[in-house]
């Protein structure tokens, strides 16, 4: 499974900010269908996708291309993949998800749709936005158990819970997140984690405070998150540096992987003084493959 570090909406709407969007440097593209494309836009902004998906083919992309299509709950979730499921979307994100039986009933459209289109069935990937109603939340833990084969990350959003809740805000006096949103933002990672998916951070706002996205960003990956959303071109490489192991960390990486190889058949060895044991190695593995990944 590729590591997604930067996903960069644009809306569907927009053929200009489609355009700028092969220069954006983002590892995915999600072209939006959903909040960023008024209702009388929806049919245009289906179109457009679909043409942008068309003119760049699967094979030959460098930057994963997605489209967020809107609520299963609305009359126009269905169209929005009659649109673009031809064109070979490399995955779909799906908001307002309430648990693993949306992914699931989502998956289902996605077989018929696929096979009536000749696209390779299972091909298209899912990243459910996993919070955003208060029903979600309490569904976290069963994406683990569900065994979801499309299934390649969660993400969460403070908006629309916000509306959900009632809430007049979702942040503290301080800036930080309310209570109630840490603790969504806790089981969602815990969530993904469990069911050995991508963990993606919410975005980050003010596009324009590059220096709190920084920091925002290297906290977030210090917790387990692997990756971001983003709402603007400018966010993307600072969101993609963030993401990446230092040099310091590939290092320590390397000497805890050659600490085991040195000691074949040990649970556990020594190292600096300190013993490590095989969820280190894990680490460090999976840290390694991040770094190839991204040329570091």
């Amino acid at each position: 499974m590729n590591v997604l570090r930067s996903l960069l909406f644009i809306p569907g709407d927009s053929e200009k900010k489609l355009g700028n969007g092969d220069r954006a440097g983002a590892d995915a593209l999600v072209l939006d269908l959903e909040d960023s494309v008024l209702s009388e836009n929806k049919a245009r902004a289906r179109g457009l996708a679909a043409e942008y998906l068309r003119a760049r083919p699967k094979a030959g992309r460098r930057t994963e291309l997605w489209v967020r299509i809107n609520s299963l709950d609305s009359t126009l979730a269905l169209a929005d993949l009659s649109a673009v499921v031809a064109a070979a979307p490399d995955g779909v994100m799906l908001p307002k998800a309430e648990g693993p039986a949306d992914v699931a009933r989502l998956s289902f459209y996605l077989d018929a749709l696929e096979a009536q289109a000749g696209v390779a069935v299972g091909s298209t990937r899912v990243l459910p936005v996993a919070t955003e109603t208060a029903a979600a939340p309490f569904n976290l833990g069963g994406y683990a158990a569900a065994r979801l084969s499309r299934l390649v990350g969660l993400t969460w959003g403070a908006e629309d819970l916000a509306a959900a809740l009632g809430a007049s805000t979702n942040r503290e006096a301080s800036g930080e997140w309310a209570f109630n949103y840490r603790v969504v933002r806790s089981l969602m990672l815990l969530g993904a984690r469990a069911a050995g998916v991508q963990p993606i951070d919410t975005l980050y706002a003010d596009f324009r405070d590059e220096k709190g996205l920084y920091a925002a960003s290297r906290a977030s990956r210090a917790e387990g998150f692997t990756g971001r959303l983003a709402i603007h071109p400018a966010q993307v490489q600072a969101i993609n540096e963030s993401y990446m192991p230092s040099a310091e960390e590939i290092a320590h990486a390397h000497r805890v992987v050659a600490a085991f190889e040195s000691a074949p058949g040990s649970g556990a060895v020594g190292l600096d003084g300190k013993m490590i044991d095989i969820p280190h190695l894990k680490q460090a593995q999976a840290l390694i493959i991040t770094a190839a990944r991204f040329g570091r």
